[in-house]
Formats: structure tokens, C-alpha cells, sequence
């Protein structure tokens, strides 16, 4: 975190909900509350995935990585996220091999990337992505629901807001962004492509703390 950025925690205690998972893909929280849940795509930079395990370890926050498996940062990282991924602060969620379109692919195809990813996540962290999957772009239909579902990913998992960074954005489009969607019971995507939101951690937490949000990833809330 840059100097002088605050790190007031953005999750001061542990989760209590346990709700059900719905039988249809998840696009916010369900039900009342005041929880936050932050998901964060790709990892094509190994600085960048770095410097958000940092941030959960200096504020406490919690969240969801829905990780692409042929980014080396999910390997030059594993020292500090496994400590995170181990204790629940992080969780990992399938976000396919390529970052393919999986609607372009065969049934063999959809089914590759999604059980490459998995096997990684079992193999590096010792953890299962099942159920959540992200399918990359939103792009999915009954036909790739019914591969991943066979592989134990049940559970598409989209957003309700998004800081709308997979490409480079500024910092002051990042925070207006977070101004816009950190709200109750929303699910925000990020990405962990480009170096500007590593700058802007601290006024997140600003964010996050003023409208008393607990961030929590899906495994948090969800039984």
C-alpha cells in the first residue's frame, strides 16, 4: 500500500450469513445486510494480484478471486496468498484456463478449460474452486452451464457493478466507480490487469468504511 493511504480494516469481524445458494446464477447478495462482495478477475499482473493479497493482509478485507489459470501470477504469488487462501480471507473461484470464450467451444473444450483451472487450484493451493465459476466476458449459455455443472461448478457467478477495469483505466474513474457501486448486498468485479488500482486501496477502505460495508467473499456468505 502507497505511503499514506489509510488502512482502516474494511472487515473489522468474521461473517455470520449462511444463506442458501439460489438455484439460478448469483448476480448479487441475497437478503438484507450491509455485506460487500468483492470479486476480482484474471491476474494478468503478477504485481497486481500481489498487491491486492497485500491489501487484504494490512486492512482485513475479504474477498473472491475468480482466477485465470495460465497467469503466472497465481504461481509467483502463492507465498503471500496461500496464507489468506488457507484462512478464508481469500477465496478462489474458477474464472476458466484461457479466459475463453466458453460459448465458442465444444463440449471437450469448455470442459478442458474449466477442469485445467481446478486442477491448478487443487494442485497450488490445495483448494477447490467448486461451485462458483465465472465464465469470462459473462458469455455462457444452458450448454456450458451443463459441462461446468458435471464438473461440480453448480454455480454461475456474475455482478451487479464493476469498476470496469480489465482494460487501464485512471484512478479517478476507479474511485468514482467504487463511489457508484460499493453498496449493500452487491457483488463488484475488478481485475487484477493494471497497476492504478494498487493506488487506490486506501480510499476503498475509506469507501467501504463510511458506508459501514463488511466485505466478505462468497464462501462467507453462502451455505
Amino acid at each position: 500500500m502507497p505511503a499514506g493511504e489509510s488502512a482502516t480494516p474494511a472487515a473489522a469481524a468474521l461473517p455470520t450469513p449462511k444463506v442458501p445458494l439460489p438455484d439460478h446464477p448469483i448476480t448479487a447478495l441475497p437478503g438484507p445486510g450491509r455485506y460487500l462482495a468483492l470479486t476480482v478477475d484474471d491476474g494478468a499482473s503478477s504485481e497486481v494480484v500481489g498487491a491486492y493479497a497485500q491489501w487484504a493482509a494490512d486492512s482485513g478485507a475479504r474477498f473472491t478471486f475468480f482466477v485465470t489459470g495460465q497467469f503466472d501470477a497465481w504461481r509467483d504469488n502463492k507465498k503471500a496468498l496461500a496464507p489468506l487462501v488457507e484462512s478464508g480471507q481469500i477465496q478462489l473461484g474458477n474464472h476458466s484456463w484461457t479466459h475463453a470464450d466458453l460459448t465458442s467451444l465444444t463440449a471437450a473444450g469448455v470442459a478442458q478449460e474449466l477442469g485445467r483451472c481446478e486442477k491448478f487450484l487443487k494442485n497450488t493451493y490445495g483448494v477447490t474452486g467448486t461451485p462458483y465459476y465465472r465464465p469470462p466476458f459473462g458469455y455462457r449459455n444452458a450448454a456450458v452451464d451443463k459441462v461446468a455443472a458435471d464438473l461440480g461448478y453448480t454455480m454461475p457467478t456474475l455482478w451487479d457493478g464493476s469498476l470496469s477495469d480489465s482494460g487501464l483505466v485512471t484512478e479517478k474513474f476507479l474511485i468514482g466507480a467504487a463511489r457508484r457501486y460499493f453498496r449493500a448486498q452487491r457483488i463488484v468485479i475488478g481485475h487484477a490487469n493494471h497497476e492504478p488500482v494498487t493506488r487506490v486501496y486506501g480510499r476503498f477502505n475509506e469507501i467501504i468504511a463510511h458506508r459501514r460495508l463488511q466485505t466478505v467473499t462468497l464462501n462467507d456468505y453462502f451455505a
